[in-house]
């Protein structure tokens, strides 16, 4: 076989590069992926009760990004959707991220207006203020208490079981990122575009790669078809570490184990997710049902363990956010940088960064228009 690209991986940015080259190039592509299916981790199918599932855990599209949006919705229509979140705090199930019901849901009424004043003094109002900046800044001890007791009860437990780390091990753009939303929104995100795909991400992921330039082999790596095909340029997704044989030791990820559990009532839960950031060995519990929308008897949920990656065991879903690790990829990044561009790296393992979907779809079209379309 000979072909003009190709492509490890059928995830987001694989299958959105394929699409670009074949259509917009007229170029031939071939998809080696080592799963028994495409989509990546966004795959879903119906179980054996006829609910649709992510079989990698909940996945919802959200962006701000309209030419990522509009570019997908060729393939898809979309369900709009927005996500709500609880956390389990003290026994009581409250919105997160931490915001101005939460108050209410936790503390004494006379206080919580105590605090929800503090912080409209201090911050305004629909504004998203990091806890790191409120702990090390607030003059109010108020807001001080507010500041650490989210910190231990809604993040500190929750990261230890997420990342097998403390926050303070890990890069401090971590705990920046963990804000109070002063505001009366309880959706998770607040992203102008938010929604599934209408018929599911495989629905999606196959009428991506439907083209007569695109060719897709499952159950396959890169290793079993060298020799066996031509082809004039790669474009790896996959682990970079991989790709080089881990010559500069192997980049650490964290895994996740799932269990499906179906249930006969029509729900399980009020919300898509449940966050357990104190209780039990799991993080959260999704039901899917709350997500696509789906009508049919019973439910489905899913309770999401973390765990170590172990190469060949299990898979690698998040890159590990600290300093050293990044460094440590910065080696590998010189030694992609060798290649000339014979060889082109994107995708939340090839880059060893953390992308949501849309983020993903971002770096491929620009990828394609950048160092493709005018190669």
């Amino acid at each position: 076989m000979q072909v003009d690209w190709l492509i490890v991986g059928a995830g987001f940015t694989g299958a959105v590069l394929a699409e670009r080259i074949a259509s917009q190039l007229k170029q031939k592509v071939l998809i080696v992926e080592q799963r028994d299916h495409v989509g990546g981790n966004a795959y879903d199918y119906y179980d054996e009760q006829g609910v649709l599932v992510h079989q990698y855990g909940p996945h919802i599209f959200h962006t701000n990004a309209k030419h990522v949006w509009d570019y997908l919705g060729q393939f898809t229509q979309w369900r709009s959707y927005y996500h709500h979140v609880l956390g389990v705090v003290d026994g009581k199930q409250v919105p997160v991220p931490f915001n101005l019901n939460s108050l209410y849901a936790l503390f004494p009424p006379h206080y919580a207006a105590k605090l929800e004043q503090a912080l409209l003094n201090e911050y305004g109002f629909n504004v998203k203020v990091p806890i790191l900046k409120i702990r090390e800044s607030a003059n109010n001890p108020d807001l001080k208490f507010l500041a650490d007791y989210i910190y231990q009860n809604v993040f500190h437990h929750y990261t230890l079981k997420q990342w097998n780390l403390t926050p303070e091990e890990l890069a401090p753009s971590v705990t920046a990122r963990v804000p109070i939303y002063i505001s009366r929104d309880d959706r998770y995100f607040q992203d102008t575009y938010q929604g599934l795909p209408k018929h599911g991400y495989t629905n999606l992921f196959r009428n991506l790669l439907n083209h007569p330039n695109i060719k897709v082999l499952l159950n396959t790596n890169q290793a079993e078809i060298e020799g066996e095909v031509k082809y004039k340029r790669l474009i790896y997704t996959g682990a970079i570490d991989d790709y080089f044989q881990h010559i500069h030791g192997e980049l650490p990820y964290r895994s996740l184990r799932f269990n499906f559990i179906h249930h006969p009532d029509e729900h399980y839960q009020t919300v898509g997710t449940v966050n357990y950031p104190n209780e039990y060995h799991y993080t959260r519990v999704t039901e899917f049902k709350h997500l696509t929308g789906q009508r049919c008897f019973g439910t489905t949920y899913i309770e999401e363990y973390p765990q170590a990656y172990i190469r060949g065991e299990n898979i690698p879903y998040y890159p590990i956010p600290k300093d050293e690790y990044r460094q440590l990829y910065k080696k590998y990044e010189e030694e992609a940088q060798k290649l000339n561009g014979k060889v082109l790296f994107a995708g939340r393992l090839a880059d060893y960064q953390y992308y949501n979907m849309d983020q993903a779809v971002a770096r491929a079209l620009s990828l394609f228009e950048k160092n493709i379309c005018t190669a």
